[in-house]
């Protein structure tokens, strides 16, 4: 069971984002694609994390990057052409990572 859940987790990080960039964002979808992935730079705040990684913790509400404040602030980026795909990786992060609880 553990090893469908690290499938789900990374594939929804790094699977989902090109398929994303690819059918959405086709003409420039090697660029979107690594901004969806730079998007993952959220997970820094685990790094004041005590550990820094824990399987067993939700790291929504956790982690100040994995606030409901800053999902506010992921979508309020939508409404902006210029952070737009900024936004949608920083969302799918948070979703990713909320799925991961579910589990935990």
């Amino acid at each position: 069971m553990e090893i469908l859940r690290i499938s789900i987790h990374y594939g929804l990080h790094f699977i989902a984002p090109f398929f994303i960039a690819y059918f959405f964002f086709n003409k420039n979808w090697k660029v979107a694609y690594l901004i969806l992935l730079a998007t993952m730079l959220i997970d820094l705040d685990h790094l004041w994390a005590t550990p820094i990684f824990d399987t067993k913790r939700c790291s929504i509400k956790f982690h100040p990057l994995h606030t409901y404040w800053a999902l506010t602030l992921y979508i309020f980026l939508f409404f902006f052409k210029k952070t737009r795909i900024l936004a949608i990786g920083l969302v799918l992060h948070f979703i990713t990572d909320a799925i991961d609880c579910l589990w935990v």
